[in-house]
């Protein structure tokens, strides 16, 4: 959540956007723009994805590959240790480690915020701050039961927030408390165990500190043997004789004793005991390898098949998730998804490629669910064989509810396959799907065996639009997915795009974006690809694809001179012979109405993206996260491709640039396109899974650290900014599961640069799931006849049974030999889709200026 304490004009001039490359090759600073205030300072950034690494490497050390060399730990040391070297050496070249840096990025920007949100930054709990360390263990221990059970929930990107508070917490005490000024060279012995007594502990009285003026206090801690830690800030006061935390902005080093003790970076302006940074850092990293392999004993230590892996995806494999519709028309269609999933489970079973999550959502009308999960495959195939098309028949059904409980369930970056005949009855819920689709950036794939133009068929209640199939194409669009039209004798064939997509397909943006009959297409491919698919479906009469040099192949079905092509109906998907050849490829479409085409392929090459507000002032300068970029933050007008600059070390793979900043200047959809040249000098071009928005304001739900209980009232906190307008907005509420929730607000009127707060009460009833997931959704619209396009804000919370036994209480596993990480694509393109058009060599869109932080990662 954006600092209250600082004017909305007076924010950055930039909104950045991060990148990370996906190829082969109050505390410590919140993460890597961090090093802009204090160069060579380890961040909790880095702390968390080393510690991750080396847990990572420890899991594959432990269980031989199937079918492969086992790993051997010598082949590791002395070198940096990466994600996409440790996945090439254990599963094989060419298996992506996407998802799995993905999952680490949610830990590590989960960490940072901590540093950042108003419920947390000047918590002194939660950095073990004012001598406060016997409260900030159990916060600790509390934030770390939280992650356990979220993980047990499998609710896997809950767990990752709470890891990543908990770590923060864990990582601050090494930095904050005078432990290592002590001399001690392990991580405290008690600090993981709650049961455990912290021993010799300065009391209210103690003296801990003299006077020091200078920047840089090497020496003036107190000689004494007790454990403290410094005050910041002015709550609590810093009672005579304490340390302070220290550096340019803690008011209290101002007040004798002046100083502090802080190891937070290597800048003596920040960080008093600079000096002992790194030394810090090295316990801070000992105890977080330690959190994660409690956390790994906690979970089941069962290699692959227990819950560590799963949270934190270390796996290539999507997961399967299928929303299907029961009703009495569908015979063909469910039994299309069962011959798919049978396929998927027996062709994938035991090997990298093999599914970590299954999840089921039928739905009908007026129904839809239950959700089934699992990680069994033989579990999800028997309930998937018990589903039969009954009753129903007439139309429209529930789809889209069925589709927001799949998505609540299933883990970020999977595809999720819709199939029905029918349009959604709950068509209302289409913004609030798509918002959530980018959320938990799920890519949505309709298979509809319904002509939007066909008027026979199943019952209906009334007349239906033709257009009554939108809401799929809105979900679709937003999400990176498409809709597919077929027929029941064609279904089966088609939904074998099931298993294709599944192998981590990348799409290869279109030039132009928009397919018009009988007007070339143009795409790029470099040496990196592999496996390039075309797909084409409409009313179509007639198609050509032409290579570089110049070779063209028609629609006719069978081998051509370019790949293989096969035709269901309306449906064309034809395999490009590899090696493709690299170059921009052409495509020609002849076709009634619009059609649609979709060119894909596997890469060693792609890329992660996060957009975030420097943050330069304050404590702890660094990145903070947004979820989308908002209008007017900053106000411009134009934008186009920008330069990336890489972001700390090379091997991380991680780029930013500062966006134009007309990116802002209206709400809307745009997409993020990479471009580059690949080794051999050509031409490199990739796009993001998913098109991004540009929201009208900002909207931030937070509650207080911690955990809900049955029968409890949890206050909670809604944050709304403007920064163009005015705004004249309606509030709108939901709750999954249906708990009562009060608001103050129901509309409010914000001018540019003016920022509101609001006040919610949720109600957890008696009988509420122990250890369960509630997701709280808070929407912003325009009134009535404004074209402002809807805002959402979502906030998961857990419900905790009251803890009968201290569920950190077992011996971690060695930590081992610790491994450090550390710490030439050219060009982003923001391409807006309503609005845009070439100058040049350049796309300009409907989207403005922010830093892209980019990383790249191998496949």
């Amino acid at each position: 959540m954006l600092p209250t304490d600082v004017p909305l004009s007076h924010l950055s001039t930039s909104l950045l956007l991060l990148l990370q490359l996906l190829h082969p090759a109050s505390s410590f600073f919140p993460n890597v723009w961090s090093l802009l205030a204090a160069p060579g300072s380890v961040t909790h950034q880095d702390l968390t994805e080393e510690a991750a690494l080396n847990v990572t490497l420890q899991l594959f050390l432990e269980q031989p590959p199937p079918g492969r060399p086992p790993l051997h730990l010598e082949d590791f040391l002395g070198r940096t240790l990466l994600a996409d070297d440790l996945f090439a050496a254990y599963f094989g070249p060419g298996f992506s480690s996407r998802r799995f840096r993905a999952a680490l990025g949610e830990v590590s920007r989960a960490n940072a915020a901590q540093d950042f949100l108003p419920t947390s930054k000047n918590d002194p709990d939660l950095h073990f701050d004012a001598e406060r360390l016997g409260q900030g263990r159990t916060r600790l221990a509390g934030a770390l039961r939280e992650a356990l059970v979220a993980a047990r929930a499998l609710d896997h990107t809950l767990a990752r927030r709470r890891l990543g508070a908990a770590l923060h917490a864990l990582q601050d005490f090494y930095s904050h408390s005078n432990w290592v000024e002590l001399g001690r060279q392990e991580p405290h012995p008690h600090l993981l165990w709650p049961r455990q007594e912290l021993q010799s502990l300065a009391r209210v009285g103690d003296p801990t500190c003299s006077d020091c003026e200078e920047l840089s206090c090497p020496g003036n801690l107190l000689d004494l043997m007790l454990l403290t830690s410094g005050y910041f800030g002015s709550h609590p006061s810093k009672p005579p004789g304490k340390c302070s935390h220290g550096g340019r902005f803690d008011r209290s080093s101002s007040q004798p004793p002046r100083g502090g003790i802080n190891k937070d970076s290597t800048s003596p302006g920040f960080s008093p005991h600079h000096m002992l940074h790194l030394q810090a850092a090295k316990l801070a990293l000992l105890a977080s390898i330690q959190a994660f392999s409690l956390l790994r004993s906690r979970l089941g230590d069962r290699g692959f098949s227990s819950l560590l892996p799963r949270l934190l995806d270390i796996s290539p494999a999507s997961s399967l998730s299928f929303v299907l519709d029961t009703t009495g028309s569908m015979g063909e269609e469910i039994s299309a998804a069962k011959i798919q999933a049978r396929h998927i489970v027996e062709q994938r079973r035991g090997s990298p490629m093999e599914p970590a999550h299954y999840i089921l959502v039928p739905f009908h009308d007026p129904g839809f669910g239950p959700v089934f999960t699992t990680s069994d495959p033989d579990s999800f195939w028997q309930q998937l064989n018990e589903l039969h098309a009954l009753g129903g028949g007439d139309e429209p059904e529930m789809c889209l509810s069925a589709l927001e409980l799949a998505l609540l369930h299933t883990p970020p970056l999977s595809d999720i396959f819709v199939f029905t005949d029918a349009s959604p009855k709950d068509a209302v819920l289409t913004n609030r799907v798509e918002s959530l689709t980018q959320e938990r950036r799920c890519r949505v794939t309709f298979l509809v065996t319904e002509d939007p133009l066909r008027v026979q068929g199943r019952a209906r209640r009334e007349v239906l639009s033709p257009l009554r199939f939108e809401p799929y194409e809105a979900v679709a669009l937003a999400s990176g997915g498409e809709v597919i039209f077929t027929k029941d004798q064609h279904i089966q064939d088609v939904a074998a795009i099931v298993g294709d997509s599944m192998a981590d397909l990348v799409t290869l943006p279109l030039e132009p974006p928009v397919v018009v009959s009988g007007r070339p297409l143009g795409f790029s491919v470099d040496a990196l690809l592999q496996r390039v698919t075309v797909r084409i479906h409409g009313e179509v009469s007639s198609f050509w694809i032409r290579s570089p040099a110049g070779v063209s192949q028609g629609q006719e079905e069978g081998e051509g001179p370019l790949g293989h092509t096969r035709r269901f109906g309306q449906f064309w998907i034809v395999t490009m012979n590899d090696p493709p050849q690299p170059g921009t490829w052409e495509i020609q479409v002849i076709a009634e109405g619009m059609p649609r085409v979709r060119v894909q392929a596997q890469t060693a090459l792609d890329f992660l993206f996060y957009f975030g507000i420097p943050m330069d002032e304050g404590p702890h300068p660094g990145l903070y996260p947004l979820a989308q970029p908002v209008a007017g933050i900053p106000e411009g007008a134009e934008r186009g491709r920008v330069p990336l600059e890489p972001m700390g070390p090379r091997e991380r793979g991680l780029l930013a640039a500062s966006l134009p900043p007309a990116l802002l200047s209206t709400t809307g959809p745009f997409s993020l396109e990479l471009i580059g040249q690949d080794g051999e000098g050509h031409g490199l071009h990739r796009a993001a899974s998913q098109p991004c928005t540009v929201v009208p304001v900002l909207l931030e739900l937070s509650s207080s650290p911690g955990s809900l209980a049955p029968g409890s009232k949890a206050p909670l906190s809604l944050h709304i900014a403007s920064f163009s307008g005015p705004q004249d907005l309606d509030l709108r509420t939901s709750v999954n599961p249906r708990f009562p929730l009060t608001f103050n607000l129901s509309r409010v009127r914000l001018e540019p640069n003016e920022s509101v707060w609001g006040h919610l009460w949720l109600e957890v009833p008696d009988s509420a799931a122990p250890d369960s997931v509630v997701m709280v959704t808070v929407t912003a619209t325009g009134r009535e006849g404004s074209l402002v396009p809807p805002t959402h804000a979502f906030l998961w919370l857990l419900v905790l049974a009251p803890a009968s036994q201290d569920p950190l209480a077992a011996t971690a596993h060695s930590s081992g030999p610790i491994l450090h990480s550390t710490s030439s694509v050219s060009t982003l393109v923001t391409r807006g889709r309503a609005r845009g058009g070439r100058v040049g060599n350049c796309w300009w869109g409907t989207v403005g200026g922010v830093l892209l932080l980019l990383g790249l990662a191998s496949w």
